[in-house]
């Protein structure tokens, strides 16, 4: 009984360490992981349908970042999400939820992503594309150069998209 018992003890022990090790692995390949969202349980692919701009640099993104919080800025009330730019050339889009209640579920995450899509398809870039309404706001993300968009509800729950290039409808 107490060979089952030691048994059972290292078992567990194992797994926890390599449970652990998981995580360790995952959280160095995003520096994020742990300090503004907690590993993505699901990291999406989105072939998007546009090339990125030209001449679309770090500038360019931050600028993108401080469009969307002067708009969150002019509500009426407090925005529920923090929307930053990280990485060394400002490449991946973080949006955290600053209260509870928001972003907890992937629905909830992709139900931002429409209204986020909606406001999207009113800009110069789409507008001009001549098919705004095809177009998403992962495409804008794309055409502004764009790596990755984190959403989370910044206690349990996150969710990465990596924004690929489709070349003759193959996602690079």
């Amino acid at each position: 009984m107490l060979q089952n018992l030691c048994g059972r003890v290292i078992f567990g022990g194992m797994l926890l360490f390599l449970t652990l090790g998981v995580g360790i692995a995952a959280a160095k390949t995003d520096r994020y992981v742990g300090y503004y969202y907690p590993q993505p349980a699901i990291i999406e692919t989105y072939c998007a349908r546009v090339p990125q701009l030209p001449n679309m640099d770090k500038r360019r993104r931050i600028g993108f970042v401080i469009g969307i919080k002067e708009g969150m800025t002019n509500k009426p009330y407090d925005s529920p999400y923090a929307v930053f730019a990280k990485g060394g050339d400002s490449q991946k889009l973080i949006i955290v939820a600053k209260t509870d209640g928001h972003l907890q579920t992937i629905y909830r995450a992709r139900a931002l992503l429409a209204d986020l899509t909606t406001s999207a398809r009113t800009t110069p870039i789409f507008e001009e594309s001549g098919m705004p309404e095809n177009l998403t706001f992962l495409d804008l993300l794309t055409l502004l150069g764009f790596e990755t968009v984190t959403l989370s509800d910044g206690d349990r729950f996150s969710h990465q998209i990596r924004m690929k290039l489709s070349t003759n409808g193959v996602c690079e």
